[in-house]
């Protein structure tokens, strides 16, 4: 597992097993958001198979689908409802942990200083630094 940190409350990072889950749970996460279209992945990285095993864990476990494609404000609104709005210890994962990352940042554009939430990136190993301006403005 891959876990990054950009808030004290969430983390993105590359596909997860369902295997994971104890360690997840251990290491303090309470909700897994998941980001990555099933067709991407096979059935045992499905969405159901990691909620089934999230769940048997204790974990929350909520699902949206991301592609560059479907990255509007409608959909970034619902990921950030999904996570970020939730108050628990959120880890949302992809394939790279960068649609989730960019989600995330989408999210938070408007409502974070965009220096910040390219800095959380940067410390969390993704590079945000071509979307400054685009996070200066609310998205969703």
């Amino acid at each position: 597992m891959d876990i990054r940190q950009l808030t004290p409350r969430y983390f993105v990072s590359p596909q997860i097993a369902a295997d994971d889950m104890a360690a997840l749970a251990e290491a303090g996460i309470t909700r897994i958001l998941c980001n990555r279209p099933d067709a991407e992945v096979p059935p045992s990285h499905s969405a159901a198979a990691i909620r089934a095993a999230a769940e048997a864990a204790g974990l929350s476990f909520s699902e949206q689908p991301l592609t560059h494609q479907t990255m509007v404000p409608d959909v970034i609104a619902n990921n950030r409802a999904l996570g970020v709005e939730t108050g628990d210890v959120v880890l949302a994962y992809c394939a790279s942990g960068t649609r989730s990352t960019i989600a995330w940042a989408l999210g938070q554009a408007g409502d974070m200083d965009a220096d910040a939430i390219v800095q959380a990136a940067q410390a969390g190993g993704y590079d945000l630094t071509g979307m400054r301006q685009a996070l200066a403005q609310r998205f969703c």
